[in-house]
C-alpha cells in the first residue's frame, strides 16, 4: 500500500459515505415526517426524529378494508404479471439474440419491437380495446397491457448475445433442441439478467397506478397504487366516513404522503437484499475453456 493509494482510499471512502448520508437524508426525513403530528410537520419541526411521535398517518392509511383489498389486488397482480412478462421477454429475447442466418426475418421482428417502443395505439384505443374485450374491472387489464415490455426484451437480448456461442453448440450436439437450450443453457447463465429484469418488472407492477384508474370502475377493484393515489392524492372525501374524516383532522398531507411512500417500498426493500446477489456479472466466466 502506497501513499498514494491510502490518500485515494480516504477520499474514495469518504465521498462514498457522504454520497450514502445525501441519499439515506431523504428517506429518514420522510419515514420521521410520516411518524410525526401534523401540526410539527407544518410548522416545519421535523428533521431526522419524529416529532411529538404518533401512527396517525398509518392507521388513516391501512386502519380499513379497502386498503387490505386493494393490497391483496397488487399482490396477486404481481404474482401473475411478474413471472408472466419475464416469460415472455425470455421467449422473446432468446430467437432475436440468434443470427440472421439462424433466423432470416431478425432484422424485420426486431425493428417491430423497436416500433411499438416509439408509436403507440394511445390511451383511448387502449380503452376501447380493454373494454371491448370485456377486461374491465379484471386483473388481466392490468396485466395483459404490460405483458411484452420491450426495454425489458432488448436488455435480455443483448445479456444473451454475450453467452458464448459455443454452449449453444455443445447443447445442440449432445440432443438438445432450442426450448432445451433456452432453459437448461441460457437462462441459468442469465441469471443476473433474470434477476434485474424481474426486479424491474415488479417494481413497474407494483407502483403502477394510472391503469388501474383507467381499466377499474370500482374502488374495491383498484390496485394499492391506484387506491393509494385516490384517496391521499386526490383526497377523494366520497370514499371516507365520518370518523375517517374526524381522524383525517389529525394528519396532514405530508404525513399521509410519507406513509404511503414506505407502505409502498416495504415490499422492495424486503425483495431487494434477495436479489441483490444475482446484480453482477459472472455465471459466464470460464464456461469456455480454450
Amino acid at each position: 500500500m502506497t501513499k498514494g493509494r491510502i490518500v485515494f482510499q480516504i477520499i474514495n471512502y469518504t465521498v462514498l459515505i457522504l454520497l450514502s448520508v445525501l441519499c439515506l437524508f431523504p428517506l429518514l426525513n420522510i419515514l420521521a415526517m410520516s411518524f410525526s403530528s401534523a401540526t410539527a410537520v407544518s410548522a416545519g419541526r421535523v428533521s431526522l426524529w419524529p416529532v411529538e411521535f404518533n401512527t396517525y398517518a398509518y392507521s388513516y392509511v391501512i386502519g380499513k378494508r379497502d386498503f387490505w383489498n386493494s393490497l391483496l389486488k397488487s399482490v396477486e397482480r404481481v404474482c401473475i404479471g411478474v413471472p408472466f412478462s419475464m416469460l415472455i421477454t425470455i421467449l422473446v429475447a432468446y430467437p432475436l439474440s440468434k443470427e440472421r442466418t439462424q433466423l432470416r426475418l431478425r432484422s424485420f421482428y426486431s425493428w417491430i419491437f423497436f416500433f411499438t417502443m416509439l408509436f403507440s395505439g394511445g390511451l383511448i384505443p387502449g380503452y376501447l380495446l380493454i373494454q371491448n374485450l370485456h377486461l374491465m374491472d379484471t386483473i388481466w387489464a392490468l396485466i395483459l397491457p404490460m405483458a411484452v415490455p420491450v426495454y425489458n426484451i432488448v436488455l435480455m437480448l443483448n445479456f444473451f448475445r454475450g453467452i458464448p456461442h459455443e454452449l449453444e453448440e455443445a447443447a445442440l450436439i449432445d440432443g438438445a433442441n432450442q426450448f432445451q437450450t433456452c432453459f437448461r443453457i441460457y437462462v441459468p447463465c442469465a441469471k443476473p439478467s433474470i434477476a434485474t429484469l424481474t426486479l424491474f418488472c415488479f417494481i413497474t407492477h407494483w407502483n403502477s397506478y394510472f391503469d388501474g384508474l383507467i381499466f377499474s370502475n370500482f374502488p374495491e377493484s383498484y390496485p394499492l397504487a391506484s387506491f393509494l393515489y385516490t384517496v391521499v392524492v386526490q383526497r377523494d372525501m366520497s370514499l371516507l366516513s365520518m370518523e375517517q374524516i374526524r381522524e383525517l383532522s389529525l394528519v396532514d398531507d405530508r404525513t399521509i404522503r410519507c406513509a404511503q411512500i414506505f407502505i409502498a417500498l416495504i415490499p422492495i426493500m424486503l425483495i431487494y437484499p434477495f436479489a441483490q446477489k444475482y446484480f453482477v456479472k459472472g455465471m459466464t466466466v470460464g464456461s469456455v475453456k480454450g
